[in-house]
């Protein structure tokens, strides 16, 4: 039984419908990236260019992402039994290919792991199931729970996994990118400017990138291909 205060948190959550990040946030690519049986996602910087990439494990081999454009990389469609799901790591990672050979990457998903919650600057990820098992991602500036002010302010539900499972979501370490993985999907926002290169450009945090919430899909049986 939830208490009043559980209740009403709840409540809250319910009538907030997914609206878009706010900027400077905006979706990477066309907002959405098929990925049939995802299993987790983890961040790396690619050496050399500097870019920040998101790493992909499937059930159908690993790829990888320009977190910027989402453009996709490299594509290991028949990675080593032995070291293509990071449960088989202390350190639940997964070795890097193409760009990031030679690099072990840490995997958030379903085999346990996390991604940043938070950034420099403020702002803040949460996940809540107000309507369980069905979860919902949270975007805020207010400092997190219990957002008294109103939806759209300084909160934003910006995600809602009502289609599939949720597998990971949360900020690259360098706090530029967003993500939101599911079974079935790859969700990527962006605050680097449009030009940005390497990782170590200033991002802008001024208020002028429009940004448009992402479009959703039933399961797909799309492999990161």
């Amino acid at each position: 039984m939830l208490s009043p205060y559980q209740e009403q948190l709840r409540r809250r959550f319910l009538s907030a419908p997914v609206t878009a990040a706010p900027a400077p946030w905006r979706p990477v690519g066309n907002g959405l990236i098929p990925v049939g049986g995802l299993l987790g996602i983890g961040f790396a910087v690619a050496p050399g260019s500097g870019r920040e990439l998101v790493m992909v494990v499937s059930t159908a081999g690993h790829g990888l992402f320009d977190a910027l454009t989402g453009d996709k990389i490299a594509r290991d469609r028949d990675p080593d039994p032995e070291t293509s799901t990071p449960d088989e790591a202390p350190d639940l990672s997964c070795p890097g290919f193409g760009p990031l050979a030679g690099i072990r990457v840490p995997i958030a998903g379903l085999f346990g792991g996390g991604l940043h919650t938070t950034t420099a600057g403020g702002w803040q990820l949460e996940v809540v199931a107000p309507e369980w098992p069905h979860d919902r991602v949270l975007l805020s500036s207010d400092g997190g729970m219990p957002h008294n002010g109103p939806h759209g302010e300084r909160w934003w539900h910006v995600f809602d996994a009502n289609y599939s499972e949720l597998r990971a979501a949360g900020f690259s370490p360098s706090g530029r990118t967003l993500a939101v993985a599911t079974s079935s999907d790859l969700t990527l926002w962006t605050r680097a400017p449009l030009s940005a290169g390497p990782t170590g450009t200033t991002h802008t945090d001024g208020r002028t990138d429009g940004a448009r919430a992402a479009t959703r899909s039933p399961d797909a049986d799309t492999p990161c291909s």
